[in-house]
């Protein structure tokens, strides 16, 4: 088995930040040489200063067809798909020195263990409550679930704020849109 820096395009990055998924998969990269299941993958940002974003392993390709709708990259090329361990979307890490040499760097062993050792566990989970208020108008309650489904799909985490609050403290709630916090207040300033 062998380590490698696998980079996240920035519309897969905002993709992954956006809904949930268990495995990562990333395309356009037939014809190079780049790891295979089993191996360890530091996935990462190519900024000025790499940002290590989550640590993975790979897996086998599971040979459906099936596509996300929220992944902005087309389906050909053989995806690698990547099982996540740890993630730190929202916190990544920098990693200075770290030479990435196109979409997918071959990395030795000491230099995996010390990034991947600085994306730090899940941690304790803690109920939250999640909500998506909108008004709707409607002749009854089932077409007004209709419509609120047809908004949902039609409008999705880029345009609706989730409200976000710790179950025992709602009045800590927060409107998240594309991942991050985001005020919702008319009055106020961002």
């Amino acid at each position: 088995m062998s380590a490698w820096a696998v980079v996240i395009p920035v519309e897969r990055f905002e993709a992954e930040r956006l809904v949930q998924h268990d495995t990562l998969e990333l395309v356009d990269l037939a014809g190079r040489p780049g790891p295979g299941p089993g191996d360890d993958v530091l996935v990462v940002r190519d900024e000025q200063t790499p940002l290590v974003v989550a640590v993975g392993r790979v897996s086998p390709a599971s040979g459906t067809d099936e596509r996300d709708p929220d992944d902005p990259q087309a389906a050909d090329g053989g995806p690698l798909v990547v099982s996540y361990l740890r993630r730190a979307l929202d916190r990544p890490v920098p990693a200075p020195g770290l030479a990435l040499g196109g979409p997918v760097t071959p990395i030795d062993e000491e230099t995996f263990r010390r990034w991947s050792g600085r994306v730090a566990p899940a941690g304790d989970r803690q109920r939250w409550l999640v909500s998506l208020d909108l008004p709707i108008e409607a002749a009854s309650a089932a077409e007004a679930a209709r419509v609120f489904w047809s908004y949902v799909l039609e409008l999705g985490p880029r345009e609706l704020p989730a409200f976000v609050a710790p179950s025992r403290n709602e009045l800590a709630m927060q409107a998240f849109v594309l991942g991050a916090e985001a005020n919702q207040d008319p009055e106020e300033d961002d």
